[in-house]
């Protein structure tokens, strides 16, 4: 079975005309004329500026920026992404970073403009195809990772704690299955980090907003939260996605029984599963909607590789 009746990846972006004058006179200067057309991106969450431009000079960029408002933490996710972007060497499947800079308490990234489409919704099997190898041939190419980065022990230690908050919260509305399963589910999370350490550099956020193609190629964009772990990590943290935007359930993708990746998916669905009853962050009023489209997912392959009636 197959989903493809949820809500997009898509969030509130801020027009160009909104991001700060001096920003846009930074831009600009880079660009070494004033912007002629700008067209915004609306994939992805961040109640951010994620525009296509084309300067009067002819040279073409895309433009990543947003501001302390209304979500200041948009900011630091950004800030990561410029590190991370920074260092990323040729060898990844991502746009190039040509510059970025801290302006008025803005980020801004600007990156090489890449001729290409995000997947189509919902997901054609021979698209599908394609991304899934590029994905494997990108974990397998990371391996040792080429940059220095946190461990996903560490990068995801606070997210990966839904079920054991759970245990302390209202859970009036949660699915029979997995409040009779609650404490199990707890302990299960508990243990998920040891079997997911390794030394792959991992994306960490692939979904289909996430992924360019253009031509042959498959461009992997977005990189604020690289971590290094087991290869398999971005395959399976992807598929929940997968599965709600149309394409293949995540048992028919991914066969392996190994039991470190049924504790990480038991930490992926509990982070989806308790964050989808969050309210809406400030600037983010499409995310927890998501989450929960990608928990019902992430629950069903749980249930069936938990294997607990």
């Amino acid at each position: 079975m197959s989903v493809n009746t949820n809500p997009p990846a898509t969030g509130v972006r801020l027009p160009w005309g909104r991001v700060h004058p001096q920003v846009r006179v930074a831009v600009e200067g880079f660009l070494g004329a004033r912007v002629a057309e700008a067209v915004t991106q609306p994939g992805g969450f961040s109640p951010a500026a994620a525009v296509r431009l084309r300067a009067e000079n002819g040279r073409r960029a895309f433009v990543k920026a947003v501001g302390p408002e209304p979500n200041a933490e948009s900011v630091r996710i950004y800030r990561a992404e410029l590190e991370i972007a920074a260092a990323l060497p040729e060898s990844v499947p991502a746009p190039r970073l040509l510059t970025g800079f801290e302006l008025e308490g803005w980020v801004a990234l600007v990156f090489e403009d890449v001729e290409g489409e995000h997947p189509e919704l919902p997901w054609r099997p021979d698209q599908l195809d394609r991304v899934l190898a590029a994905v494997r041939r990108m974990s397998a190419e990371l391996t040792p990772a080429p940059i220095a980065a946190p461990p996903v022990a560490e990068a995801l230690d606070s997210s990966f704690r839904g079920w054991r908050h759970l245990l302390e919260e209202d859970t009036g509305g949660l699915d029979p299955w997995a409040l009779r399963h609650l404490g199990e589910l707890a302990e299960l999370e508990a243990g998920w980090a040891a079997g997911a350490a390794g030394d792959t550099l991992l994306h960490r956020d692939l979904r289909a907003d996430n992924i360019l193609l253009s031509g042959e190629r498959v461009y992997v964009v977005d990189w604020p939260w690289a971590c290094v772990g087991a290869p398999w990590i971005d395959l399976v943290a992807m598929l929940p996605s997968v599965g709600m935007q149309g394409g293949p359930m995540p048992h028919e993708l991914f066969t392996d029984p190994d039991p470190a990746v049924t504790a990480f998916v038991a930490g992926l669905c509990g982070y989806f599963v308790r964050h989808g009853r969050l309210p809406d962050p400030p600037g983010l009023p499409t995310v927890r909607a998501f989450q929960r489209a990608q928990g019902l997912v992430a629950l069903d392959w749980l249930k069936r590789r938990t294997g607990w009636s």
